[in-house]
């Protein structure tokens, strides 16, 4: 990353964990800094123009994730649960797809092993608290599992061919 993307390595952003507590999410950086990848004048690049082709192998394998394990030590994070979102999300949940927030976010999940970012926002959400409802280790241990494959299968990363996943704009009910 550092060879390919320069300094910093460690992508950070502020994500909700438990009952929405804010946290340092560290991923390996994937994408070139925005004003490094402006093509015009007062242009904002695209995801898909600042993601390089080592960024892309990097979240096609999950190995961006890695750096997570250091909020997993922290206790910000566990190794299964709902995958932390975009703190902006949170006024956009219904309370009951709010409840996914119970729980401390994992660095995969039941909708990561079922789908990614293939499953629609309201599927993920309802699989979200699936999860939260039936969380157990015999369960943590079927997703660990299930998630060396689904990440040595590449599939799902992205949705309908984009650089990164559709933004939420919003919950459309199930409460």
């Amino acid at each position: 990353v550092r060879a390919s993307l320069g300094r910093p390595v460690l992508f950070r952003q502020t994500r909700p964990g438990r009952d929405g507590r804010p946290f340092t999410l560290y991923k390996f950086r994937t994408m070139r800094e925005a004003e490094s990848s402006l093509t015009a004048i007062d242009a904002v690049a695209t995801d898909a123009e600042r993601l390089t082709p080592l960024g892309c192998f990097l979240r096609t394998t999950s190995i961006d994730e890695l750096p997570q394990l250091l909020n997993v030590v922290r206790g910000d994070m566990n190794l299964v649960g709902p995958r932390p979102l975009l703190t902006e999300y949170l006024p956009l949940y219904s309370a009951y797809h709010a409840r996914r927030h119970e729980v401390r976010p994992g660095m995969t999940g039941w909708a990561q092993v079922n789908g990614r970012n293939e499953a629609s926002w309201a599927d993920r959400f309802d699989m979200d608290v699936w999860y939260v409802d039936n969380r157990s280790l015999t369960l943590d241990t079927r997703i660990l599992f299930k998630t060396v494959g689904v990440a040595l299968s590449r599939r799902g990363v992205t949705t309908n061919g984009t650089a990164s996943a559709v933004p939420f704009e919003g919950d459309s009910g199930s409460d």
